[in-house]
């Protein structure tokens, strides 16, 4: 049996496909990766599968064996038209512009996928605001983002990333790689996270993004200098609020906990 890295040997010495820098592809060709993120999409029961970025197939190769409900999403033409020519179910866009309410609309889906890191923070962002969430997520990003993805609050890596990331999803690290694991090899460490949705009581996503992206608006401003435009309250009403939730009036954005800062948000009257 091949290894990754031979396959994808393989692959480019009999296509004319190449790696597009401009779309930061860097390939995944470690065993022992691949081997944890199939092992997690099994775990999770799921018969949708949706991969961003399916590029030669090291993860698709894999998932088409398992006979689920496969599609994918490639911006790459070259590579959306390998896979169409293999009867597989493929969208050649951009997944940042993808209307994904088909997805959403499925019973229980995954997204898995060896994300481009340029798109990577934007794709967790805008999957965590969808109206429906996807019930799990198995995504590669640098590690420094992963590690500002899980950050805790009071420490200096938490910002909205990891404010909405964690208000929606229940998160796990499954594997870090280095340069090597991948063609062409990147400058930079990687890490995939295992992201399963939970309930929070949210019900207008859009409008917490909002109010989440007021709080950290200014990142060495006070929280309430942040949040007073937004709620047009006077700030005098908003540090009243801040003390009925035990907040100081100096407090900043990255201090709070997520699970204060839900409830700051139904407090101020916001669904």
């Amino acid at each position: 049996m091949m290894t990754a890295r031979e396959r994808l040997n393989q692959f480019f010495s009999s296509s004319p496909i190449y790696a597009k820098k401009s779309l930061g592809q860097n390939f995944l060709i470690s065993d022992q990766a691949i081997e944890k993120m199939i092992k997690k999409l099994i775990s999770t029961q799921c018969q949708n599968i949706v991969e961003i970025g399916p590029g030669p197939g090291a993860l698709t190769d894999i998932i088409l064996e398992l006979k689920l409900n496969y599609q994918a999403i490639e911006l790459d033409k070259e590579f959306a038209n390998y896979w169409l020519e293999k009867n597989v179910t493929i969208h050649n866009q951009d997944a940042l512009q993808f209307d994904w309410t088909p997805i959403t609309a499925l019973e229980k889906c995954v997204l898995i996928s060896n994300l481009p890191y340029q798109i990577s923070s934007s794709i967790v962002i805008d999957r965590s605001t969808d109206e429906k969430l996807l019930s799990y997520m198995i995504l590669m990003f640098q590690k420094e983002v992963a590690q500002k993805i899980r950050a805790s609050s009071g420490s200096s890596d938490f910002s909205l990333l990891s404010l909405i990331a964690q208000t929606f999803w229940t998160i796990e690290t499954l594997h870090d790689l280095g340069p090597r694991d991948f063609l062409p090899a990147p400058k930079v460490s990687s890490r995939v996270l295992f992201f399963r949705s939970k309930p929070n009581g949210i019900k207008d996503k859009k409008k917490y993004l909002g109010f989440c992206k007021s709080a950290f608006r200014q990142k060495r401003k006070l929280l309430k200098s942040n949040l007073l435009p937004y709620t047009q309250l006077s700030e005098e009403a908003l540090v009243s609020i801040f003390q009925e939730l035990g907040l100081k009036a100096t407090a900043r954005a990255e201090e709070l906990s997520v699970e204060t800062f839900v409830n700051l948000y139904h407090k101020l009257g916001f669904i």
